[in-house]
């Protein structure tokens, strides 16, 4: 099929097209987590989340593959570089004890995936210890057993993990579409400039779109169940 997309009509096959939703995680989205707690209105991803919901029972009903994605480390922080847990805020730091328990570790309340978008059985949940989804997880492994070859992305923060998870795919092969009112950042000038970056020079990364042009493009998808 064929939707509405920037810089040109994407078009995709729903049976080798996956949706893949880049850490919806409560210390990320709730007030009084992570993000809140340096500082950031959480309201601005908040604010997504309606969007994303409507396009992943509309993704469900057509019966397309689903990731969940997780920035989450060992309980040892063994798969966090010094380099990454040195940098930000010094007070904060991954695997400190933050407002919803120890930040960015696995099985803490606040690494968890917000209720409004919890998993459902059969969909795959990856913890990755990078930005991109891609690093020291096995999903480029996982897409390819079942022949996926396009990739739907949302998800936060739109500049560095989402980013981060588009270019990697990019490289990969995978043709790539950011919906965008299904991802946001803290900034939203840095939301705007990724946007462009990822759609410039006839799309040099990727497509973007609405999330509109997606449900339109499904509307008239009898559901099916094909993966």
């Amino acid at each position: 099929m064929q939707m509405d997309a920037n810089p040109f009509p994407y078009v995709f096959d729903t049976a080798h097209t996956a949706l893949v939703l880049i850490d919806m995680q409560r210390d990320f989205i709730e007030p009084g987590g992570f993000g809140a707690a340096l500082g950031n209105d959480v309201r601005l991803l908040e604010a997504i989340v309606p969007a994303m919901q409507a396009v992943l029972a509309a993704w469900r009903q057509v019966g397309g593959a689903v990731v969940h994605t997780r920035e989450a480390h060992q309980p040892d922080l063994s798969d966090c570089p010094p380099a990454k847990r040195n940098r930000g805020n010094p007070s904060l730091r991954i695997g400190d004890v933050g407002p919803m328990g120890r930040i960015l570790v696995a099985g803490e309340p606040g690494n968890q995936i917000i209720d409004a978008l919890a998993p459902m059985p059969g969909e795959r949940v990856i913890d990755k210890p990078g930005k991109g989804a891609f690093y020291a997880t096995g999903l480029h492994e996982w897409l390819q057993a079942r022949r996926i070859t396009h990739l739907l992305l949302g998800g936060v923060t739109t500049e560095v993990c989402v980013q981060t998870s588009m270019r990697e795919a990019n490289d990969r092969g995978y043709e790539c579409l950011l919906l965008e009112d299904c991802t946001e950042s803290y900034f939203p000038a840095f939301k705007a400039s990724t946007l462009e970056m990822v759609r410039a020079q006839g799309g040099i990364v990727g497509w973007t779109a609405p999330s509109a042009a997606l449900l339109r493009a499904l509307a008239g998808l009898p559901g099916r169940n094909t993966l």
